[in-house]
């Protein structure tokens, strides 16, 4: 089989989401992997859950967050620190979030709880491998230098336009798989 680089299916796949982003599909799709994540016993189990403000391009995890807090879930927010590192800080409805030069939303409060040792990580990405339960990223390694640090479970919601049936990348020994993918299919 023949491999594709990540540099260059990063770049496929941000126009293919890109186009995707828009559609009725999407929505559709979006829905329903709400619905499934709020039935998985990973998320039952979990008090506390790491989870993104979702771009554009992502499944949108607002009615998700949404639906943590209803749930009395403690959710935390992804926050970028120097040296391509990361830390989970606590996001309520009065977090104030800023919009940092890769327009991705986070809580940069000094006195923001911070919990690295969450009990569930809803880990985004651009395409999933379902063979493998791979992942490819944004590029900067955030995660998976993260997830060695402070292993915990993890999952994946990934909409049709992310989702391989084959790895068609390079999965290299820094790469952590997710644990478990939840398909909109």
């Amino acid at each position: 089989m023949h491999l594709i680089s990540k540099k260059e299916l990063r770049k496929l796949q941000i126009k293919k989401l890109t186009e995707f982003a828009n559609s009725k599909q999407k929505l559709s799709e979006d829905k329903i992997l709400k619905e499934k994540l709020l039935r998985s016993s990973l998320l039952t189990k979990a008090e506390s859950i790491g989870i993104s403000v979702s771009m554009p391009i992502e499944v949108n995890t607002a009615p998700i967050i949404a639906s943590l807090w209803k749930m009395g879930k403690r959710v935390y927010i992804p926050r970028c620190l120097p040296k391509r590192k990361m830390e989970f800080t606590l996001y309520d409805k009065n977090t104030i979030l800023v919009k940092t030069k890769f327009g991705v939303l986070e809580n940069h409060d000094s006195e923001a709880i911070v919990n690295n040792n969450l009990d569930l990580i809803i880990v985004p990405g651009l395409a999933y491998g379902l063979d493998r339960n791979s992942r490819l990223g944004f590029g900067g390694g955030y995660y998976d230098r993260f997830l060695e640090k402070y292993p915990t479970q993890t999952l994946s919601l990934a909409n049709s336009a992310q989702f391989f049936k084959q790895t068609t990348w390079r999965v290299e020994e820094h790469d952590i798989p997710i644990e478990k993918l939840i398909l909109a299919k």
